[in-house]
């Protein structure tokens, strides 16, 4: 059974052992002191909210929400920034219990919707999004 809940500070070691996993999974690399930044904010709740996932008490997967204003809505939306499942365990049903968490406490805020991208050839993150969310006819633009 999967347990999710709100990160915790003593849960560190297991999010960033999941975290360098998301970045080499997206090829990224981030300096220390950006995932050292990034983990008190989502401790402190600021901006982002963050909940982890365990199973027989170990922690398998994280994700990051990110409250923010929209022009679009009274109410804001949450931009669902980051999911992660440790690879032996997809398919466990962790990744839809991180999602919804996010869907949950997003409504709590009265936001009124989540949101997030994938990389298009993800198709073992897009089977399940497929299941719990509609396709967006967006595509999205950068600049850096």
């Amino acid at each position: 059974m999967t347990k999710v809940r709100k990160i915790a500070a003593s849960d560190e070691a297991d999010w960033r052992r999941l975290w360098k996993a998301y970045l080499d999974f997206y090829e990224v690399e981030l300096p220390e002191a950006h995932t050292a930044k990034l983990f008190q904010g989502l401790i402190k709740g600021e901006p982002f909210f963050a909940f982890v996932a365990e199973k027989e008490g170990a922690v398998i997967g994280f994700v990051h929400g990110l409250p923010h204003p929209s022009s679009w809505s009274d109410t804001g939306y949450c931009y669902l920034e980051d999911l992660y499942v440790d690879k032996d365990v997809r398919g466990s049903g962790a990744g839809r219990a991180l999602i919804n968490a996010v869907y949950e406490e997003a409504k709590s805020r009265g936001l009124s919707r989540v949101y997030w991208h994938t990389n298009e050839g993800n198709q073992t993150a897009r089977k399940l999004y497929d299941k719990v969310a509609t396709l967006s006819d967006f595509v999205q633009y950068r600049m850096d």
